[in-house]
């Protein structure tokens, strides 16, 4: 799997971060939203909306739910589950947790993830973010080149690793 190239890839997704936005995506839809309907029909029935703070917040919150709702039915649409303890590949793709030092020798570990469930406070990033693109079908021992905002970095990678499996260099 870790050998498609990106292009084929539609939208990849590990079954915990399917698992979870699918969660989000029920409790917004039949619990928070339902909850706020019900909020704004009772704040209605008291009469003028224009004044009304109740009313008002749940127009606000009503807008938010359903904005989040379109964002996580899109990131749930066409979704490819990857297991990456299946992934049998000694190079970079989706799932791979990658440890790369930079020219400072400051290591940093980072699991390639689908859109949506990518947390950097977690060490994990989308497998659409540059430094993952730059990663990409590269081996243990190789040197990849980021371009970013501040200039130029390097980064070497150090350890390869689906799902706790080890890739040997």
């Amino acid at each position: 799997m870790s050998d498609k190239a990106d292009a084929e890839l539609k939208n990849p997704m590990t079954r915990v971060g399917y698992q979870k936005i699918a969660e989000e995506h029920r409790q917004l839809l039949e619990e928070e939203r339902p909850r706020i309907v019900q909020n704004m029909a009772t704040a209605a029935a008291e009469g003028d909306r224009s004044e009304n703070a109740e009313y008002i917040y749940s127009r606000k919150r009503m807008r938010e739910i359903d904005k989040r709702l379109r964002y996580l039915t899109g990131l749930l649409k066409d979704v490819e589950i990857i297991e990456p303890r299946n992934v049998r590949s000694d190079r970079v793709g989706f799932g791979a947790s990658v440890v790369i030092e930079d020219e400072t020798g400051q290591r940093k570990e980072w699991t390639i993830v689908g859109m949506g469930e990518a947390e950097a406070e977690h060490g994990t990033i989308s497998w659409k973010s540059p430094l993952a693109r730059a990663l990409w079908n590269k081996k243990i021992g190789q040197i990849v080149t980021l371009e970013r905002p501040l200039g130029t970095i390097d980064y070497e990678i150090i350890d390869l690793h689906y799902a706790g499996r080890r890739i040997e260099p």
